[in-house]
């Protein structure tokens, strides 16, 4: 199964908008294929350290909590004309993993961040 980077970054923005501060994976999957997507996303999110598996302080198959660098990446990629500059970055080197992703992400919202506030971020 291919990594979709659209995907990762929907689920990341269903689980920030869950109420609680832990959340079921039965609450954010679909059925057949869909569910199968999702829940591999779900944990390449945990791979890359987005997603705790966490319940009651021991790890438990289908309950997650989102770290801080979790947030950090959500934040990252939020802005949907970053995001689209993001991925055709990305693409124009061939593709990229998710950390270089990220950078990306971070970079041009350092560049956006800087051009409004009238700062030169580094």
């Amino acid at each position: 199964m291919k990594r979709d980077k659209d995907l990762l970054r929907e689920l990341m923005f269903e689980f920030e908008s869950s109420v609680e501060w832990q959340f079921r994976v039965s609450k954010f999957s679909g059925e057949g294929v869909e569910r199968e997507a999702r829940q591999y996303h779900i944990q390449l999110l945990c791979d890359a350290g987005y997603l705790v598996a966490f319940k009651d302080g021991i790890a438990e198959a289908g309950v997650f909590r989102m770290t801080s660098l979790g947030h950090d990446f959500l934040d990252a990629v939020r802005d949907d004309s970053i995001w689209n500059k993001t991925k055709e970055g990305a693409a124009s080197i061939g593709g990229a993993t998710l950390g270089i992703v990220k950078d990306i992400a971070v970079a041009y919202l350092k560049q956006a961040a800087g051009e409004r506030l009238g700062l030169n971020l580094p």
